[in-house]
């Protein structure tokens, strides 16, 4: 995934070949500008992040892990940290062909919506929820489907529903749902600071008060298995 550019090129994130960013310009603000594309899409990246960054296929996220990966997310959102350095610290969180840690962001934006009053009377407006608040990102075809899907599956955790995310993701072929729900855990919680009227480093703060989702979950590949 992509990040700053102008002054210094930086690496693209690659999970298991799939979806890659590479790094456009930088903002005089501070905040880059990316594009995510496939590299069907856009060629070679100029340096790679190995999918080896991540832990063995084997080994099953633990809850402490879980614990982690939220905290190293809040905490990057409240120093306004670049979000693309995020991806980066939390990839060896990962383990290949496994949904997590995209749970835990999941649960994170379930969270948000709760956290700032989100309800049925008064809603948050997901229309042009990734201009208005990732605006550091460009989607391109289906990674807009794929936003979107982890999008409503927070929104359906905080109606009180369980999505099927291995029933999903299955279909997906990739090894990228945690990015996709990490993109969409930084909108919500954007979002929810933005309508509760206070910075995103105090919503971060209350975000980190609540309890992490504990870490699930059968490997992706075995829900694969089951659908082929």
């Amino acid at each position: 995934m992509a990040g700053r550019l102008a002054s210094r090129q930086r690496p693209a994130v690659v999970l298991a070949g799939v979806v890659s960013a590479l790094a456009t310009k930088r903002r005089r603000s501070g905040r880059g500008s990316a594009v995510l594309a496939g590299l069907t899409t856009i060629g070679q990246p100029q340096a790679v992040v190995a999918c080896g960054l991540g832990m063995p296929a084997r080994k099953r996220p633990t809850p402490q892990d879980a614990v982690t990966a939220r905290r190293i997310l809040l905490d990057g959102l409240a120093r306004d940290a670049d979000i693309f350095d995020l991806v980066s610290e939390l990839a060896p969180l990962h383990p290949r062909n496994n949904t997590f840690p995209g749970e835990v962001f999941v649960h994170l934006a379930a969270d948000a919506l709760d956290w700032c009053g989100a309800s049925r009377a008064e809603p948050v407006a997901l229309e042009g929820l990734p201009e208005r608040f990732l605006p550091e990102c460009t989607f391109r075809g289906r990674q807009n489907n794929k936003l979107r899907y982890a999008v409503l599956a927070a929104a359906a955790l905080h109606g009180g529903t369980e999505p099927d995310l291995l029933e999903e993701v299955a279909w997906w072929q990739t090894d990228d749902f945690w990015q996709y729900a990490l993109f969409a855990a930084v909108a919500y919680i954007r979002a929810s600071a933005s309508r509760a009227g206070v910075p995103v480093p105090q919503a971060c703060r209350d975000l980190a008060q609540r309890p992490a989702h504990p870490a699930p979950q059968r490997p992706v590949r075995e829900a694969v298995k089951a659908v082929v």
